[in-house]
Order: structure tokens, then C-alpha cells, then sequence
């Protein structure tokens, strides 16, 4: 028997197994619809390594990482080149931890991981809604005529549980229709007030990480100038940990844009405000 001790692969805090935990974090290493500057697979892996440059306890909100009692289940495997099979197996995964009576925390890979996760969640939990951070509004039919597209996951969302139970936060960036539709549906806020109407529902949280500012975020896929700082963003979410959050993830890190290797930590820690407010 060897004696080690031996460095662990799992996120920081992680509990040992999947029925002590409250929370399932997993991995989603797909980047196959992206639009601009692929790498977002290599995020998972990455964040899990940057994790341990962080302390457990957050001074923010006064809480251990044991406190949260979540399970790193580490990266689904993907079949590579196959959106359709990926996104089932997404799903497949997601719904059975909702069905499990558990929380579902993914780190992504590209903003379309959020979509397969939303629809498990819907058959799950009704009276359900989405808060959305991004740059980008997401509200396409298609991009380049492929409808399952990170540039069209807010419209298939929208599908599935109706427009007017998304709240968007953050954007600054996309077509003229996607406004339009934001703006039918009432979606974007910049207030906290603006979450006034689904405050009695249930949560599903997505973040997509271009809605930092490219000066705290250059490690993205497409950056868009005019975002968020860091702590707005965590301002944000202080605001919503009063919310019924059921299932989260935190997408679109692109690590090898930011050889400093800041983007990564900083996604580390965004994933451990999201686990505090779960």
C-alpha cells in the first residue's frame, strides 16, 4: 500500500462522494459550435488546477467550501464532432442529478452546454426561470444555419421555458432581433429590481465569463469591450443568493488567451461564489 500523500485532481473543498453532497459539479470540456476563438474545452480541467491557489473560506460571504458540500464528478467524455450525441449526454447526466433531489454546477466548455442542462432541469422542476449573465445576447434562430449554436442557446432556452423567464444581465453585444426580442420579453436589466418578477421561481443560473470586462478577462473566446468588473459581478450575485438556485455553471473560459493565467484564477473564484450562494 502506498503512503503518499498524493495531489488531488478534484476542485478544491470537494466532498468525497456523490451521496454526501448537495451539490454536483461537472465538467463539460465542448467548444464544437464556437464561433470566434476555440479553447473553451481546456476550461475545466484548468479551473480545477487554478482552484487550489484559493483559500476555502470567502471573507465575501462569510462561508467554507465545506460548508457547501459539493461533489467534483470530473469531465463527462464527449464524442468528438458530434454536437447532438454531446448534448444528450449532457442531458442524461444533468437530469439524473435533478432527479437525485441534488444541484447541478457545470463548468463549461461553450455557452451551448447550458441548453441540454436547462431542458433536464425543466423536467424536473417547474415554475422555472434563468438568469443570464453575458456580452452577447445569444438570441439567435442559427448561426450560419445550425440552430444548437453558443451564438443561439438563449433562444432554444426561451423554447423550452418561455422568454419572459429569462433575465439577461450584462449585454452589450449582438444583432438587431435579438434586442428586439430582449426588449418584447422585457429580459435585460441592470437593476436588481429587474428580478422583481421571478423572484418566486426557481433558478437555473448561467454566467458566461465575457461578461467580466476584457481588462479583468481576456481569457475568453469573444471578448467585448465594456463589461462588468469583478466585483459587480459578485455584487450581483450577493443580490441573487436570496433566489431558489437549483442548477448553475459558469461557461466560455478560454485559458491559453491569457498566458498570465489570471482568467483562469479568476474563473476559480467566480466558481466559488456560485457554489456560496447555492
Amino acid at each position: 500500500m502506498l503512503k503518499g500523500p498524493f495531489l488531488s485532481r478534484d476542485w478544491m473543498g470537494s466532498v468525497s462522494g456523490y451521496d454526501d453532497s448537495r451539490i454536483v459539479m461537472i465538467g463539460l470540456p465542448f467548444d464544437g459550435t464556437c464561433s470566434y476563438r476555440p479553447g473553451s474545452r481546456f476550461a475545466p480541467e484548468r479551473i480545477r488546477l487554478a482552484s487550489w491557489g484559493m483559500e476555502e473560506y470567502s471573507p465575501d460571504f462569510n462561508k467554507e467550501l465545506s460548508d457547501v458540500k459539493f461533489f467534483d464528478a470530473g469531465e463527462l467524455e464527449f464524442p468528438l464532432g458530434n454536437t447532438q450525441k454531446t448534448l444528450d449526454v449532457i442531458e442524461e447526466n444533468a437530469q439524473q442529478i435533478f432527479e437525485d433531489g441534488k444541484k447541478y454546477l457545470g463548468i463549461g466548455g461553450e455557452h451551448l452546454v447550458t441548453f441540454p442542462a436547462v431542458k433536464a432541469c425543466s423536467k424536473v422542476h417547474s415554475n422555472l426561470a434563468v438568469i443570464h449573465f453575458d456580452a452577447h445576447t445569444d438570441l439567435r434562430e442559427d448561426y450560419l444555419g445550425e440552430k444548437n449554436s453558443h451564438a443561439s442557446v438563449m433562444k432554444r432556452i426561451g423554447e423550452v421555458i418561455g422568454f419572459e423567464n429569462i433575465k439577461q444581465i450584462g449585454i452589450r453585444s449582438g444583432l438587431k432581433e435579438e434586442f428586439e426580442i430582449m426588449k418584447k420579453y422585457s429580459t435585460l436589466t441592470d437593476k436588481y429590481s429587474g428580478l422583481e418578477s421571478i423572484k418566486d421561481k426557481k433558478i437555473f443560473l448561467t454566467i458566461d465569463i465575457d461578461v467580466l470586462d476584457p481588462s479583468v478577462m481576456s481569457g475568453t473566446g469573444t471578448p467585448e469591450a465594456g463589461g462588468l468588473s469583478y466585483k459587480e459581478l459578485q455584487n450581483w450575485l450577493k443580490y441573487i443568493a436570496q433566489f431558489n438556485i437549483v442548477g448553475a455553471d459558469v461557461v466560455e473560459l478560454a485559458p491559453d488567451y491569457d498566458k498570465s493565467e489570471v482568467s483562469t484564477a479568476i474563473a476559480a473564484k467566480v466558481i466559488r461564489d456560485v457554489l456560496m450562494i447555492m
